[in-house]
């Protein structure tokens, strides 16, 4: 396992995390194991959301956690507020608090280390999330803050009132969805891949000391889901397995380690239910993808080079 110091904080993380957004549907025996497994693996993060499972991904992981209390010193614990499914985005400070504290109940534990807000909200009051953060920090529920999905000047905008560094920036990147990467490479060109759709977000990050978290590593899109064995996809698959062979590893730890080869060196979130995955993921720690590979990988998933 690699592990990274996340700027601006006191925390060392490991570079593969164990998203918790599926754990849902399952026992709290199966969370226990799945958690246990990810520990013996070196994995420290967990990633949690308020909505995931409608709160029962939390509810499940707190009643792991509770028959290991021992587990939590061992843990760094992340979860997101701020989106009620299907209704608005809310950045209200009740809602930021009240879902913190909802979210601690169900996690079985007095604090999470990083709090962040899962997708911007449009009527966001910047000084009223400041008071909430300021609260949530004062009365130890909350270490450090970050964000999902956001633009640079959204966090700017954020960081004008807050005391707090913004830490974390949670975005979607998998070697198909990767469009914090494509605008920068097409650059003044007439393309669609040369459409800036984030602000520059990537480079954004870099500069400003705020660590980039990827979701969705093996994921094309909702409606494709995963491009691993996706017919659709089969030039990135035949570009997958061919790297895979000659590394002797599996086609999901080459997509991961395509992301860890960026030397944004961006920690990137797991959302396997499978220990026997999740050793996939944790094996792209140790291989670092030429710069060609990467580049053929690139081009597998039909994306140009201009």
């Amino acid at each position: 396992m690699n592990y990274l110091k996340l700027p601006n904080t006191d925390l060392e993380v490991s570079q593969i995390a164990l998203g918790c957004m599926r754990i849902a549907d399952k026992t709290v025996d199966e969370v226990e194991r799945l958690v246990q497994c990810a520990l013996d693996l070196g994995v420290n993060f967990f990633d949690h959301a308020d909505i995931y499972g409608g709160g029962r991904s939390e509810r499940l992981f707190g009643e792991a956690l509770a028959r290991h209390p021992e587990w939590r010193e061992r843990m760094v614990i992340q979860t997101k507020c701020a989106i009620v499914p299907g209704q608005r985005y809310d950045f209200s400070y009740d809602h930021i608090v009240d879902s913190v504290n909802q979210s601690l109940e169900r996690l079985h534990t007095d604090h999470v280390e990083i709090l962040l807000l899962h997708r911007p909200d449009a009527l966001c009051d910047p000084q009223e999330v400041a008071r909430a953060f300021d609260d949530l920090y004062e009365a130890g529920k909350v270490k450090y803050f970050g964000v999902s999905n956001h633009t640079p000047l959204q966090i700017l905008l954020l960081e004008k009132y807050l005391k707090h560094k913004i830490v974390i920036n949670q975005l979607q990147l998998s070697i198909v969805h990767s469009v914090i990467i494509d605008s920068g490479l097409n650059m003044n060109m007439t393309d669609a891949f040369a459409q800036d759709k984030d602000g520059g977000v990537l480079d954004w990050c870099r500069l400003n000391d705020v660590q980039i978290q990827a979701w969705s590593i093996v994921q094309a899109s909702w409606a494709d889901g995963t491009f691993l064995n996706n017919p659709k996809y089969g030039r990135l698959n035949e570009t997958l397995e061919r790297i895979a062979a000659r590394y002797g590893v599996s086609k999901a730890t080459i997509a991961t380690a395509w992301i860890l080869r960026h030397p944004a060196r961006i920690q990137a979130i797991a959302g396997t239910t499978s220990c026997d995955h999740l050793k996939e993921n944790i094996d792209a720690c140790r291989i670092e993808l030429t710069r060609q590979e990467w580049y053929d990988l690139y081009m597998a998933a039909e994306k140009p080079l201009p």
